[in-house]
């Protein structure tokens, strides 16, 4: 046999990406498919677990046909979305659609349970929000009929590793960085929390056995063999949440190294050294790491990345391609002063996800007839890196040690004047990723220590990048710019009443209008 490869599967909201790494994290073969979301009212986002299984099998073939290595393949991990929640029967198929992270029909559990919210967060590491805890509990009261036929529920990852392995329903099992979102497990400790079961109501009958990531949870069958190029008989890990795993795979292994993945969501990850849930402002979730004794804390605007989109389709007349546009747009905010002259950008173009906020919406504040093309650009880029400042503040009170360095990947990444100004209002290094696919490097790394190749995860992993050179904070923009964090920290707390007000008056008018 040749040096070992492994099997990495990554399910998104949108897409489903695979890939064969070999031991030195090189990628020989990837496919990806578009996933599919229905929307069949407002406020409605649903899924196909079956549909998300064979969009995962498909990925998967077809990137091992593209190795050409499948004879050389010694293990496979998946990692998926982690906060929607599916629901399967006793012939493990799904009693209802895969209820989306996206779907708010949960809205009046998430402010039923609101008064608990400290309790819940300091046990399982999240608050209650669009996530497993509230939307079983919205299923238990408007789908009695599909929850009683309910004999586990199931994020994607777990439910497509399962389902190749061949494993029957009772066997349904959820991985540890899983629970952060599940808000009814003790997640530090690794077990379900009868104390937030009861306080939830919910059956905790219906809920999966917890296992590590690196646990071989069965084998690939001789049916998933058939359909996916993997040899039958190959050890399937366990996996994770696809946060988690992607963290993992871009080298935030130790406490003060962060990660920012900047797309349509703006995702701000850092490392810490001892468990540590944001029971003070609920605005972080809190999981644990692939690696022992690691934590992770997280969160991310929904949408954050489409304030420059929004920018240069909307506000720019921009007769140029879209790469055109953005890069006279961010000639215009070079000539902008750090601060963008007092201009503050509200990055929430759908609503505070962490803490719950619906009601929140972008916006500026401060907006003068002085402000240019410049200044709107630049703010907007700013808004997103202010949010992060608040978030990294409290990795010292947590742990007593400062965030050290950011690893940059996304979109965004490209973007040398946002890199800079994320650089310059955190006040520590940025670094560029040479690879960007870090949850499938993750899976990768998963797989390969599951089955016994790799022994140290956090130095294989660094050995797998080529970092770009830091982009250096510059200390006087830093101070400047720690004014306005202080500015921008008030904000949200400060229009919330006035959004939601907003809201209701829209939908009054609304309702009338129909």
């Amino acid at each position: 046999m040749s040096e070992p490869v492994f099997v990495a599967c990554d399910m998104g909201t949108t897409l489903v990406k695979a890939a064969v790494i070999d031991l030195s994290g090189r990628v020989l073969g990837s496919a990806s498919v578009p996933s599919r979301l229905d929307r069949p009212s407002p406020g409605v986002i649903e899924q196909d677990l079956l549909e998300i299984e064979q969009q995962a099998r498909t990925a998967i073939a077809r990137a091992v046909e593209q190795s050409g290595r499948a004879a050389d393949i010694a293990g496979v991990s998946f990692s998926s979305q982690m906060a929607g929640i599916g629901a399967v029967g006793e012939d493990f198929l799904p009693t209802a659609p895969f209820d989306s992270w996206l779907d708010s029909r949960c809205s009046r559990d998430v402010y039923e349970m609101a008064p608990s919210a400290g309790r819940i967060t300091e046990i399982a590491g999240c608050p209650p929000s669009y996530s497993h805890g509230t939307k079983i509990r919205w299923m238990q009261r408007e789908r009695p009929e599909e929850y009683a036929r309910t004999v586990a529920f199931q994020v994607p990852g777990p439910y497509v590793a399962a389902r190749l392995a061949g494993l029957p329903a009772s066997e349904a099992f959820i991985d540890r960085p899983n629970l952060c979102f599940s808000n009814l497990s003790d997640t530090d400790r690794g077990v379900w929390s009868e104390e937030l079961i009861e306080l939830f109501g919910v059956d905790g009958s219906k809920l999966p056995r917890i296992v590590e990531s690196t646990e071989i949870i069965g084998t690939v069958s001789d049916e998933a063999s058939r359909a996916t190029g993997i040899p039958e008989g190959v050890p399937i890990a366990a996996g994770g949440g696809d946060q988690v795993i992607a963290a993992l795979g871009a080298g935030v292994v130790a406490p003060g190294r962060a990660s920012d993945s900047a797309g349509t969501a703006s995702l701000f990850s850092m490392g810490l050294d001892r468990w540590g849930p944001d029971t003070e402002r609920m605005a972080m979730v809190t999981a644990t790491s692939v690696i022992p004794g690691l934590y992770l804390s997280f969160s991310f605007v929904n949408g954050g990345g489409l304030g420059p989109e929004w920018v240069r389709g909307t506000i720019v007349d921009h007769r140029g391609t879209a790469d055109q546009a953005f890069a006279d747009l961010e000639h215009l905010a070079n000539q902008v002063p750090a601060g963008s002259d007092g201009l503050i950008w509200l990055p929430h173009f759908q609503g505070g996800v962490l803490p719950p906020k619906p009601y929140l919406r972008s916006g500026w504040v401060g907006l003068t007839s002085g402000h240019s093309r410049g200044h709107l650009y630049r703010s907007v880029l700013e808004g997103i890196a202010y949010q992060y400042a608040e978030w990294a503040d409290r990795a010292p009170a947590i742990t007593g040690k400062q965030l050290t360095e950011v690893r940059a990947m996304g979109g965004g990444a490209k973007s040398d004047l946002w890199v800079s100004i994320k650089a310059d209002v955190l006040g520590v290094p940025v670094v560029r990723m040479q690879k960007s696919e870090c949850a499938l490097l993750g899976n990768a790394l998963v797989a390969a220590a599951a089955t016994g190749h790799v022994t140290d995860i956090a130095a294989t992993i660094d050995s797998w990048h080529e970092l770009g050179e830091p982009v250096q904070p510059d200390p006087s923009r830093h101070a400047v710019y720690r004014r306005y964090v202080e500015v921008f920290d008030e904000l949200a707390k400060q229009v919330d009443p006035t959004f939601r007000r907003l809201q209701e008056i829209s939908e009054e008018i609304s309702g009338a209008a129909h």
